[in-house]
């Protein structure tokens, strides 16, 4: 069967660097930083008291102050976002087929802060089970999709990706094949997190798996860098609004984008690490390519998975050498967690969103931070250090792998 060709007709963007896709545009391209101390909790006693949360988000200027007390952040984070996307799409909601609008959403961890809280007064209690009725509920990884279906009346495919970081990556995948395969003519889709809590921070310190830089929170995320130390946690969401190409013509829709592919592979190598030649990573940049149908050489831009962390960013640049050979240098690289920090479950979504964006308007975000040069680096890539570059961008890829070994990877194209 001839396959249907997929489009991205709405964006969605709660960051730390901004709390719509505009401000977030704004954010990467100016090279902003959404790092700095923590206000959730007193992390005098943490070993990492930073991370990128949240700027002036108050979720009650968005959801009934009732319904967002059944809501996790994670949750909320999700509608928010997903409001936006639909709006930017203009989709008419007493028009379209709800049966065939899906929404398949992606979160590595879920209501992490939910559970935290319930759990710790329930052991600072007298040992009687007193849990809040909306515990499982606003816990569940699930609820986020749940709850935008439920809004807004879409009866489609919905369920939950959980692939740890490379969770929203799978689930735009899913959706893109949803589509292309005839079962959906629209699918929301992206991914929410909101694990900036203690037992958040407290886990991934335990793991030594954030950075320490607590004299300079704003430079601690500093992929590529030689002097990195680890990843800064990050929270939000990103939603985009896939569309089958003739529907989204048929209705005059705004396209930002044509999906062209995605890859999966898995490093089948360790819990936490990358195999260090990166061949979990070459797999899954091939895959995609060859799912896409397009040769290397046509890719002007890569947004890398790129966390700070000492071996996840030599092994994904070395695997990007493997797989684009000589043209590797003509690429355009970045990684735009240099400014938003490392949002888990909703880094491929925000990433993907960025790469898209970057197509829009021609400029690649910069990787901020970087002072010291690297020797285990290849010094003929560019990493669009610094400061943003201009570039007519026809094809953007966007590469996300979670612990566990889960490696995604999707490609978009700019319509002429």
């Amino acid at each position: 069967m001839e396959l249907r060709r997929v489009v991205v007709t709405g964006l969605g963007a709660l960051t730390p660097i901004g709390n719509t896709k505009d401000e977030y545009w704004e954010g990467l391209v100016s090279g902003k930083s959404g790092a700095a101390p923590l206000t959730y909790f007193d992390a005098e006693k943490f070993k990492t008291k930073f991370a990128c949360e949240l700027k002036n988000f108050n979720a009650t200027d968005f959801i009934d102050r009732k319904e967002a007390r059944k809501m996790d952040r994670f949750t909320q984070y999700a509608m928010v976002a997903s409001d936006e996307a639909i709006a930017d799409a203009k989709l008419d909601l007493d028009a379209i087929n709800k049966l065939r609008v899906g929404v398949i959403w992606g979160a590595g961890i879920g209501g992490l802060e939910t559970f935290q809280d319930e759990v710790l007064n329930f052991a600072s209690g007298d040992g009687t089970p007193r849990f809040n009725p909306f515990f499982i509920p606003k816990m569940i990884a699930d609820i986020a999709p749940g709850n935008i279906s439920i809004k807004n009346g879409f009866m489609g495919p919905n369920y939950t990706t959980v692939s740890a970081c490379a969770s929203s990556a799978n689930a735009m995948i899913d959706a893109l094949n949803y589509i292309r395969l005839g079962h959906c003519d629209v699918v929301v889709t992206g991914g929410s997190e909101a694990a900036v809590t203690i037992a958040g921070m407290g886990g991934f310190n335990a793991m030594h798996a954030l950075s320490t830089r607590n004299e300079s929170p704003e430079t601690a995320s500093r992929p590529f860098d030689a002097t990195r130390d680890g990843f800064v946690l990050g929270e939000g969401a990103g939603a985009i609004i896939l569309e089958e190409y003739e529907h989204a013509k048929a209705r005059g829709a705004k396209i930002y984008a044509e999906v062209l592919g995605g890859g999966l592979s898995s490093d089948a190598y360790h819990m936490t690490a990358p195999h260090p030649d990166g061949i979990g990573v070459i797999a899954v940049m091939k895959n995609c390519l060859e799912n896409a149908g397009i040769a290397p050489e046509e890719v002007d831009h890569i947004n890398t998975h790129g966390t700070s962390t000492p071996l996840g960013d030599v092994a994904e640049l070395k695997a990007i050498s493997e797989v684009f050979g000589d043209h590797a240098k003509n690429i355009n690289i970045n990684s735009t967690k240099s400014m938003t920090g490392h949002l888990l479950g909703a880094a491929g979504a925000i990433e993907a969103i960025a790469s898209i964006l970057a197509m829009e308007h021609g400029i690649v975000p910069p990787t901020i931070n970087h002072e010291v040069v690297d020797e285990n680096i290849d010094p003929s890539l560019n990493l669009t250090l610094n400061k943003a570059q201009k570039r007519d961008i026809k094809v953007a890829m966007s590469n996300t792998f979670g612990f566990g070994g889960h490696n995604a990877c999707v490609l978009f194209k700019k319509l002429d």
